[in-house]
């Protein structure tokens, strides 16, 4: 434990953010480079309790406690040797995660938490900073060959991981560079492209051929694939958008939030605009600019649209959410140590941005032209329960109102993988949601084809999408060898020796 009394002598505190009216005139990461002290300091919060449940907490089962006593002590090797032990992208996890692990901090019961994220972050930055991190290259070539479909974390875990396992590794990507949402997706000023580049430079180095630009199924023929490879790893992601099939939804005016993101993505980068996520071409760009933005949806691509609305210029930004509002503090629901239910307001909220709850979209409404004018809503609540059965949402009487929108973005998340194409012709079944089933060593129901992430397990965080990929590795190089000695989750302190 690097200091008993941390814990009551600091309180939780993090780097401070360029003014909102400074940084929505920019794309950039918009936190201040934090000292090294105000790093000591938060590292020595860590209780290094007795059972650490923020282990549990976290879906990579990061070895928490000990990396915050490597970084109190300064011992930066030693905790960047820890950490990548269990997470093969830090950089990506200490930016961009919620932060699971944080809500089962044992501190957090009646303190704020240990800053985990922000801790984990540091380390990844002071690792590159140091030149801890290095290609990765096996001494030694088992001579199978693995495809890994999908560029987006699980994608590149997954090819991490077998890389390192000996195995000559094809990494497949549609779009023109991997990273996958976190390339065209999330914004820029949450995670600069710099650093997706960054860790896909080590990865070329240790020796994964990354291909892009190449649409498996079509560019590469599934015959082919299946015939060139010794195992093939489907890692794509959740892609059919959700949508909202009500009148006006032809409108122009109105799209998926991803398209919207994307574009800003490839806008921001200097890059081709008119192409969605997926790849496929569009036929006009997104701006927001001098716009009412209406944004349905509260999540965190929601948040993603409001951030970049405000940095288009937009007259007004309205998220709306179907559910009611959440309460500003941990709901009895969701105690101690899960996922609490409670309100969360984004560095994007903070930019500007007026949220509303508890609201259906009834109608896209048109100015007679084709043109997108407005979103007519009304208030939902709880009916009054029949003798026998429970209350269910209903339209409030009276409430129907239009809220002025020439921009609608549906950040509603996704259904499920795209079935046309190349995993029609593999033959993999879909479960009830229309992913790709798999048993529980993420085998489909062809043994030489595996499948991990947002196409296994529907949409999800990016830390599950790296858990999955990594244990999806496992399972492969134990197809392929008849055992593995990749780590898995709370196994990383057998892979310390592996730094």
């Amino acid at each position: 434990m690097g200091k008993p009394t941390g814990f009551l002598e600091k309180t939780r505190q993090l780097p401070n953010y360029q003014a909102p009216e400074e940084r929505i005139k920019h794309y950039n990461e918009f936190g201040e480079k934090p000292s090294d002290e105000l790093v000591n300091e938060q590292a020595s919060r860590c209780m290094d309790c007795g059972i650490p449940f923020c282990h549990n907490g976290c879906p990579l089962g990061n070895i928490i406690p000990e990396f915050n006593d490597a970084v109190y002590n300064q011992e930066w090797e030693e905790a960047a040797k820890i950490l990548f032990s269990t997470n093969n992208f830090p950089e990506f996890t200490g930016r961009i995660c919620p932060a699971p692990c944080e809500a089962a901090c044992v501190l957090g019961i009646n303190e704020p938490p240990v800053a985990i994220e922000f801790t984990e972050k540091n380390i990844a930055e002071k690792a590159f900073e140091l030149g801890l991190v290095k290609p990765d290259i096996p001494a030694k070539r088992t001579g199978k060959k693995v495809a890994v479909i999908g560029g987006g974390p699980a994608g590149m875990a997954a090819a991490v991981q077998l890389n390192k396992a000996g195995h000559s590794v094809t990494l497949f990507e549609r779009a023109d560079e991997i990273g996958g949402l976190l390339r065209y997706g999330i914004p820029d000023f949450k995670l600069e492209k710099t650093v997706v580049a960054r860790r896909a430079k080590v990865m070329a180095e240790s020796g994964i051929d990354i291909r892009t630009g190449v649409n498996v199924g079509v560019d590469v023929k599934t015959e082919d694939l299946l015939k060139d490879f010794d195992a093939v790893a489907l890692t794509g992601g959740s892609t059919v958008p959700r949508d909202v099939p009500i009148k006006g939804r032809e409108l122009k005016g109105v799209y998926p939030a991803m398209d919207f993101l994307s574009q800003q993505n490839a806008r921001v980068s200097n890059k081709e605009v008119l192409r969605n996520h997926r790849g496929e071409v569009v036929e006009e760009e997104i701006f927001a600019t001098d716009k009412d933005v209406v944004v349905i949806g509260g999540g965190d691509t929601g948040s993603d649209c409001v951030g970049t609305s405000n940095r288009h210029g937009a007259r007004s930004v309205t998220q709306i959410e179907l559910l009611a509002k959440p309460p500003e503090t941990r709901s009895e629901q969701t105690p101690w140590p899960m996922w609490p239910m409670q309100l969360r307001t984004s560095t994007s909220h903070e930019e500007g941005c007026e949220r509303q709850w508890a609201l259906f979209t009834k109608e896209f409404v048109g100015d007679g032209n084709g043109n997108l004018k407005a979103i007519k809503v009304a208030d939902m609540g709880w009916s009054d329960p029949e003798p026998g059965k429970k209350p269910h949402w209903v339209e409030q009487p009276g409430s129907e109102r239009e809220i002025p929108a020439q921009l609608a973005l549906l950040a509603i998340g996704f259904l499920h993988p795209q079935h046309e194409g190349l995993l029609n012709d593999l033959g993999v079944e879909y479960d009830e949601r229309g992913n790709v089933k798999a048993g529980d060593n993420y085998q489909t129901n062809n043994e030489k084809v595996f499948t991990a992430g947002d196409m296994r397990r529907g949409q999800s965080l990016v830390v599950w999408a790296i858990s999955e990929g990594r244990e999806c590795a496992y399972h492969v190089d134990e197809y392929l060898m008849g055992s593995s000695n990749l780590e898995r989750k709370d196994e990383g302190k057998h892979a310390l020796n592996s730094w």
